[in-house]
């Protein structure tokens, strides 16, 4: 059997078999175990080598052909898949503690699967396509039957599609590039294009005002999701280009202008998200700080690109699964999620709120916790090469902190007569406390994520030189 087959069809197949086929009350189950199964295959065998059980010999092929097309997934990508999937079932798994319904688990196992095939597909302009199919299937999660979209997913839509266009005409234009590399003005027009479509895929300044429109209109643990797995499949696909493109990877124009995008999200986005009063917003624009720092991380003149990179990769997927599933429970007592619905509700929602305070403070870069590491990996590197960049980044992330402790002082502003109580269900209190524990041994013992970093660098050899 061949690596496409196991990690890009089969959890296709399993999304549809569980749209169609599960109870909505296993559905979280069953999933979160498809996606554990994927990631612990991808742990033990490794792809395209030839693993001697006993008698037995395990094989497992590197690539696949489809309508001429070439999908590989190597050995390099096996720690990658690992991530992926284990973070997916971490997400799927919460789907019941969170009340969402079935076809997030199997919708969820197809965008996956999708985004997925987007780092395997050769050519990998084809990449742009799959995660616009991608982008397409997270809007039934967004809105729900029967609802008019709001502007958020209309605008989020509208970005991701115009992206395709730019990206598909910049691959064209690379090619030419290859041909004549003194080129100047083609090399500019590509990089230019490039950027472009980038942009609009992330959501750089100012290109990102539909994050935060979805962090109030939809589901907080659809938007959580949408914010963790379309970012980390698009800046692994970008960097693809940098790690391909020698002309890219070197000039120190376009690595002041990605560091610049870089540094204006950080700082933005830690601003405003100072002076919000809803909370899902809030997440919103941490999210956009998070994705400005892997921005900048991409920018970074250093042979740690990839280390750096990964390193904000892995904790973001368990702060932003454990902000939004906190939101979630919230979300049943204060529909709106403003301040002035949210009041008081620590004593309420205690574990809740507990996990949503520290997730966020991790993504400020508090000690101890899973953003620490990354973010001080940032500065070490910042510190040699701009103290002005290493400004702007100390403000976003003091922005976010002061929002941290604004919703904090919010959630225990409650009456003095106010009796505590525990209102969680049992599954939503333990998927809460699994999380915090998780973001405590990411904070307290980084190393283990070192098996998976020492790795990943094998994926951008140009990168990592």
């Amino acid at each position: 059997m061949s690596a496409p087959v196991i990690w890009i069809l089969i959890p296709l197949v399993a999304g549809a078999l569980i749209l169609f086929f599960v109870p909505e009350r296993l559905s979280a189950i069953v999933g979160g175990a498809v996606a554990t199964v994927l990631a612990l295959v991808a742990m033990i065998f490794p792809i395209d080598t030839a693993l001697l059980i006993s008698t037995l010999s395990i094989k497992i092929s590197a690539s696949v052909q489809v309508f001429g097309r070439n999908f590989s997934l190597n050995t390099a990508d096996g720690t990658l898949l690992v991530i992926i999937y284990g973070l997916a079932a971490l997400w799927f798994f919460g789907t019941q503690a969170s009340g969402i319904a079935n076809r997030f688990v199997s919708l969820g196992l197809i965008i996956v699967a999708l985004l997925t095939a987007s780092i395997a597909v050769e050519p990998f302009l084809y990449a742009a396509l799959l995660i616009e199919m991608a982008a397409m299937l997270v809007i039934p999660l967004l809105v729900p039957q029967y609802q008019k979209p709001g502007r958020g997913v209309i605008r989020f839509i509208i970005y991701q599609t115009l992206a395709m266009p730019f990206i598909l005409f910049a691959g064209w234009m690379l090619t030419g590039v290859e041909a004549s590399p003194g080129d100047i003005g083609l090399t500019t027009q590509a990089g230019a294009m490039l950027g472009m479509g980038f942009a609009f895929l992330l959501g750089i300044f100012p290109l990102y005002n539909w994050i935060p429109m979805l962090g109030k209109e939809a589901s907080p643990y659809v938007t959580g999701f949408l914010l963790w797995a379309l970012p980390t499949f698009t800046v692994i696909f970008a960097l693809g280009f940098l790690d391909r493109y020698t002309w890219i990877r070197t000039s120190p124009q376009l690595s002041g202008a990605i560091q610049l995008a870089g540094v204006i999200m950080v700082a933005s986005a830690g601003l405003f998200a100072a002076t919000q009063k809803h909370i899902g917003r809030i997440m919103g624009y941490a999210a956009i700080a998070e994705t400005g720092l892997l921005i900048l991380a991409m920018g970074l003149r250093s042979a740690e690109i990839v280390n750096v990179t990964f390193l904000l990769l892995i904790p973001r997927g368990l702060e932003l699964a454990v902000w939004a599933l906190g939101l979630s429970v919230i979300k049943r007592e204060a529909f709106s999620l403003q301040f002035s619905e949210i009041r008081g509700l620590a004593r309420k929602y205690p574990v809740a709120v507990i996990a949503i305070i520290l997730a966020h403070l991790s993504m400020t870069g508090f000690p101890l916790l899973a953003g620490f590491p990354p973010r001080l990996a940032i500065w070490q590197e910042l510190a040699s090469q701009s103290l002005v960049t290493s400004f702007w980044v100390f403000l976003g992330l003091l922005g976010l902190l002061v929002s941290a402790f604004r919703t904090l002082a919010v959630f225990v502003m409650a009456e003095e007569k106010t009796a505590w109580s525990w209102n969680e269900s049992w599954i939503q209190a333990g998927m809460l406390t699994i999380g915090v524990i998780g973001l405590f041994i990411l904070g307290l013992v980084p190393q283990v994520m070192q098996p998976f970093l020492s790795k990943l660098p094998a994926l951008f050899e140009h990168l990592s030189q």
